[in-house]
C-alpha cells in the first residue's frame, strides 16, 4: 500500500511533497504534466503521467492512507476530489481548493481542506484577537518583566523536545528585551541529542547542584512543569512560567501556564507562541523545534495532533535540512552497540512483551535506543529495558499498537518503589537500588534481585492493567483470552 498519494502535483503540491520529504512509509505522485513529472523523477520522486480525475487511472493505482489532491486548477481539483473518493473510500483525503477554488463543495468529500482565504484571514484574526493572542501576549509580559536573567530549565537529562523548548523560550524573552539562559542539570549523552547541540551550535548551560541560582531574576520550565520532579531545582522555589504538554501529577505554580496536553511535544506549543507573536524565527531555532516534534511524536505517529502538523509547517520554510540530515543520522559509539547486544542475550518474552536488562552502563541514553530497536523484533508489541549507573536504576520502555497506556502502566509498577511515568506508547521509571532494595553482597545477588523485582512487578501491572478498549483479546502468557467483561488482562 502506498502511504501518501499526491493526485495532481501544483505549487501547494509540490511544497507538501517536499513537506513530508523523509517522513515513513511511500509517496507516489499522478500528474498530467509531463515536465512536472520528469522533475519529480529526477528528484527520486516515484511519479507517473495521467489524468488523476479519470476512474480507469484511479483503479490501476494501489490503495493508499493518505491522498493528497493540489493541482493548480481548482476546477480539477475538485474533479479528482469526487473521484478520488470514491476509489479510496477509507483513505484521509486532504484537497486544495485553491484562490478560485468552491472550499465547500470540497468539504463534502474531503476530510481536510486547505483554503488559503481562511487561511489568511484565520491567521491575520488570530495574530491580534481571541483567547490564543491573548495568551501569548501574557506570556509576553511576563517575560518583559522579567528583572534580570531569565534561567529557562529543562529537565534532567534533557531529550531534542526540551532542548528545542529551552532554546526558543530563551529567543522569546530576548525578543521582549530580557536576557535568558538555556538551562539543564544532568547530561547530554544521546548520540542525536549531543549532535543536535553541536551542529546547531546551541547555547546551554549546565547546572550542577553547587550552583548559586540566586542568580537569576526568574524561572521558567519547559517540557516539565514542578520544580524538584525531573529537575534539581529547589521544591519552593517560584517559578514564573511553565510550558509543557504532559499531564501535570500535581499542582502546578507559575504566573504565565501553558499546559496544552493534547499536543504531541512542547516544541509546538513555543512554534505557536512565535507564530501568534509574529517574532522571527532563525534558522537554529527553526531547525531544533521542528526536530524536537519529530521526536517526540515519532514523526508524527504518536499523539500527533493538527497543531503539531501546522507547526512543522510553519517551521519548514527556515529549516536548515542538510543540517537535520546529519543530526538524524550520527554515528553509533561501541557503548551502544554493547547494550543492545546484551539487551537481546538478556531478553526475556511473555506473550508479545518483552523485558530485558543490561547490566552497568554509563550511558543511560542507551537504555531508550535498545527498546526502540528491540520493539521492532516480530511478534513483539512492548519492550522494557533496565540498566545500573551507581545506586540507581534506570527504566526505559515502548509499545506499539496496543491499548494498555504505558505510562500508567510504569506507575502502577514502580511508583512504590521509585518514580515513573511518560507517554501512552513511551515511558520511563527510575529507582533507588539501595533505598528500594536493602543492601547486597554482590554484583549477582543485586542483579538477580532487581532482575526478578522488575520483571514481576512491571507483567504484573501489563497484564492487570485496564484497557482502553472494552474487548481485550490478547491472554496472559500460559493462559486463555479473557472474555470483554474481565476488565481487561
Amino acid at each position: 500500500m502506498v502511504t501518501r498519494l499526491f493526485l495532481g502535483c501544483g505549487a501547494v503540491g509540490q511544497r507538501l511533497l517536499e513537506a513530508t520529504e523523509g517522513w515513513t512509509g511511500t509517496e507516489r505522485v499522478v500528474c498530467e504534466a509531463e515536465s512536472r513529472v520528469t522533475t519529480l523523477r529526477e528528484e527520486g520522486v516515484d511519479a507517473t503521467v495521467g489524468d488523476p480525475s479519470d476512474p480507469e487511472t484511479l483503479a490501476a493505482l494501489d490503495d493508499a492512507g493518505v491522498v493528497v489532491v493540489a493541482s493548480d486548477d481548482a476546477r480539477q481539483n475538485q474533479r479528482v476530489a469526487v473521484a478520488a473518493r470514491r476509489r479510496f473510500p477509507g483513505a484521509f483525503l486532504l484537497a486544495y481548493a485553491g484562490p478560485e477554488g468552491d472550499a465547500e463543495a470540497l468539504r463534502s468529500v474531503a476530510d481536510r481542506v486547505v483554503d488559503p482565504t481562511d487561511a489568511v484571514a484565520t491567521r491575520a484574526v488570530d495574530r491580534v484577537s481571541g483567547e490564543a493572542a491573548e495568551d501569548s501576549l501574557r506570556l509576553r509580559q511576563v517575560l518583559a518583566e522579567i528583572d534580570g536573567t531569565l534561567a529557562v530549565v529543562m529537565h534532567d537529562n534533557p531529550d531534542p523536545d526540551a532542548i528545542a523548548s529551552g532554546v526558543a523560550m530563551c529567543r522569546l524573552a530576548e525578543a521582549t528585551g530580557t536576557d535568558a539562559e538555556a538551562c539543564y542539570y544532568g547530561e547530554i549523552s544521546h548520540q542525536e541529542n549531543r549532535a543536535m547541540v553541536n551542529l546547531l551550535d546551541l547555547d546551554l548551560r549546565t547546572l550542577g547542584p553547587d550552583d548559586d541560582i540566586g542568580e537569576f531574576g526568574g524561572f521558567a520550565l519547559v517540557d516539565h512543569a514542578r520544580p524538584s520532579v525531573n529537575d534539581q531545582l529547589p521544591e519552593e522555589l517560584h517559578v514564573d512560567i511553565v510550558i509543557d504538554h504532559h499531564p501535570p501529577r500535581g499542582p502546578v505554580q507559575g504566573r504565565y501556564q501553558d499546559l496544552r496536553t493534547d499536543v504531541g511535544s512542547t516544541s509546538t506549543l513555543l512554534t505557536d507562541h512565535f507564530s501568534r507573536l509574529g517574532v522571527p524565527l532563525d534558522e537554529s531555532t527553526a531547525t531544533a523545534l521542528l526536530y524536537g516534534i519529530q521526536v517526540d511524536t515519532n514523526e508524527f505517529r504518536r499523539e500527533a495532533s493538527r497543531l503539531d502538523f501546522e507547526a512543522a509547517a510553519r517551521l519548514l520554510p527556515f529549516v536548515d535540512e542538510a543540517v537535520l540530515d546529519r543530526i538524524e543520522s550520527p554515528s553509533v559509539d561501541g557503548e551502544t552497540l554493547d547494550t543492545l547486544a546484551r539487551a537481546i542475550e538478556n531478553r526475556e518474552v511473555r506473550g508479545s512483551v518483552l523485558v530485558t536488562g543490561v547490566g552497568s552502563i554509563s550511558d543511560r541514553d542507551a537504555l531508550p535506543q535498545a527498546a526502540d530497536k528491540l520493539l521492532t523484533m516480530d511478534g513483539i508489541t512492548c519492550t522494557l529495558v533496565y540498566g545500573f549507573i551507581d545506586d540507581t536504576t534506570y527504566v526505559s520502555s515502548r509499545a506499539r499498537g496496543t491499548d494498555v497506556d504505558l505510562g500508567e502502566t510504569l506507575r502502577a509498577a514502580f511508583d512504590q518503589i521509585g518514580s515513573a511515568g511518560g507517554h501512552a506508547d513511551m515511558a520511563g521509571a527510575q529507582i533507588p537500588v539501595t533505598q528500594a532494595f536493602g543492601e547486597f553482597d554482590g554484583d549477582d545477588e543485586r542483579d538477580e534481585a532487581i532482575r526478578d523485582v522488575i520483571t514481576d512487578r512491571f507483567f504484573d501491572a501489563w497484564y492487570e492493567r485496564p484497557r482502553d478498549s472494552p474487548l481485550v483479546t490478547e491472554p496472559k502468557p500460559g493462559g486463555i483470552p479473557l472474555e470483554p467483561d474481565d476488565g481487561g488482562d
